[in-house]
């Protein structure tokens, strides 16, 4: 366990690094420091000796080249118990540094700058902060290193309690700094991967090394099944306003369960179809059961989803695109829901809300940020990763291609782009019956696309104009003449069978209209 009697400060995040440096000089610690942390300290009042004098090598390459120097790697790298290694170190007049405090250059908040040229985002890319932090972990049964902060207390308090820093702490702390330098080594690579280069380089849309780094945002209970451990990862470069669960702000209730996580982000992506209008999506097993929109208010447009199949909404996720009030938080008291997602609660709503003991409200961002922080859409399989571009390719129905002698009315067009932006988010096989502000019925995930049609038939209630929509081409006639027998007046579909000119014929005899969109949204 190391007793500190050198230290190495180099931060470019000088967030309590004063303090920290009074306390360590009270206990009789010599700092060494470069540049601009060097200044603050000696601004300060405290004792310090500049790298540059300790090693006799200047800063130079306009400070590139600091404290890479055999007295300071040596003094970190070289291993305590290591006869051979101290007596190098005293040959080469090398001293034990038994404490490292680095921080890195500000790569990512450089990048996310607007503006950012490359020449600013390639000077934040430190040297010897990570050489100095990997070689200080890696010893770390010798040497202290601290990367945050919020650490500087606990190494003070066991210097004052036991005159040295324990083990257990040492190696969180190298933890930390391998999970760091991991991390700032992925912003890098990703960056550069986002740029053009030369012009004879160009750019892979998919690069040869994929780099994502995630943080732990809190250990959950367990997984999709109680045998299964879990966590949930966040990523940290997400920005404040996109509208995730990520993001939100939990108001009340249980903490909320990777189901819940799921289902809340199945939620959160249909409802942004809907930005702009006020909508109420409801999901169960991350499939829609209920969605509306309503001109009346967020009351009318909850009441109108749970309409459209009451025992399939017991028990699921709510995403409302509007604040929650007291007349939309008494209408949701009438069913037991799992969580209830919405940009805000007013406060009679949430008072009534949180008689509820086991009801989750979690507060989001507005709808009106969706951008995502990963370039990818990305699904783990044992083994691998499958890497794709997001499905947020979107289609104007009214502009859609008229395959049938008779072309949709006005309503049914509403009902149709309606229909289409609920379907992209049904598991396939997918099927929707829909008027222009509500979902009638659903048929989801099932192995045939008749067996999905079915379900959705059987499960829609009757009103407005009717329609049908489907993620996929009908490879049959079958659907169409199931979908006029239950009085379907038009159906939305991409396209693209071989057998597309049997369904058109059908459609014209039941005197149904059809578009094709061109544009299919499987969802596995």
């Amino acid at each position: 366990m190391p007793k500190i009697r050198q230290a190495l400060f180099s931060v470019s995040d000088k967030t309590g690094i004063v303090d920290f440096g009074r306390e360590l000089q009270r206990l009789g610690v010599k700092i060494l420091s470069t540049g601009g942390t060097a200044k603050v300290l000696r601004d300060a009042g405290l004792k310090v000796e500049d790298v540059s004098e300790y090693t006799g090598s200047p800063e130079i390459l306009d400070g590139r080249l600091k404290t890479l120097h055999p007295k300071i790697h040596g003094g970190l790298l070289g291993m305590r118990g290591n006869r051979r290694h101290l007596s190098e170190m005293k040959a080469n007049g090398i001293e034990p540094i038994d404490l490292v405090v680095v921080n890195l250059y500000p790569f990512e908040q450089t990048i996310n700058k607007k503006n950012c040229s490359f020449e600013d985002a390639v000077e934040n890319i430190d040297i010897g902060g990570p050489t100095m932090l990997r070689a200080a972990a890696k010893n770390w049964q010798d040497v202290a290193v601290v990367v945050e902060p919020s650490d500087y207390q606990i190494v003070i308090d066991e210097l004052k309690k036991g005159g040295e820093v324990s083990q257990k702490t040492c190696f969180a702390l190298a933890q930390k700094v391998f999970a760091l330098t991991a991390r700032y080594d992925a912003a890098i690579c990703n960056y550069w991967n986002s740029l053009d280069g030369p012009s004879d380089v160009g750019r892979e849309r998919f690069p040869r090394t994929l780099a994502l780094i995630f943080n732990k945002a809190q250990a959950l209970r367990y997984g999709e099944n109680p045998h299964q451990r879990a966590a949930f990862y966040v990523c940290p470069r997400l920005p404040k306003d996109v509208a995730c669960v990520s993001n939100g702000r939990q108001l009340h209730g249980k903490e909320l369960s990777y189901n819940n996580i799921m289902d809340a982000d199945a939620a959160i992506e249909l409802a942004a179809e809907f930005y702009g209008r006020t909508a109420a999506v409801i999901i169960k097993h991350t499939n829609p059961c209920g969605v509306a929109i309503s001109k009346n208010g967020i009351a009318e447009a909850f009441v109108s989803a749970r309409e459209c199949d009451p025992t399939s909404a017991f028990g699921g996720i709510v995403a409302l695109t509007k604040p929650v009030d007291a007349e939309t938080a008494r209408a949701i008291g009438d069913t037991f829901f799992e969580v209830i997602i919405a940009p805000g609660f007013d406060a009679k709503a949430l008072e009534m809300l949180k008689a509820k003991k086991n009801l989750r409200l979690l507060e989001i961002p507005s709808f009106k940020n969706m951008g995502e922080v990963t370039a990818f859409s990305l699904r783990k399989v044992r083994g691998g990763l499958l890497v794709q571009d997001y499905d947020d390719k979107s289609t104007d129905v009214s502009s859609a291609k008229v395959v049938t002698k008779r072309s949709p009315k006005k309503e049914e067009i509403e009902s149709m782009e309606f229909a289409w932006r609920v379907v992209k988010h049904v598991k396939s096989n997918a099927i929707v019956v829909a008027s222009k502000d509500r979902l009638l019925g659903i048929g989801a995930g099932q192995t045939s696309r008749i067996d999905s049609a079915r379900i959705a038939i059987e499960k829609a209630a009757s009103g407005g104009a009717r329609v049908m929509a489907s993620d996929a081409f009908f490879p049959f006639r079958d659907c169409v003449d199931l979908a006029a027998r239950a009085g379907i007046g038009a159906i939305v579909q991409p396209g693209g069978s071989i057998h597309d000119d049997d369904s058109i014929k059908a459609c014209d005899e039941h005197g149904i209209a059809m578009v094709f969109t061109g544009i299919r949204h499987f969802r596995h």
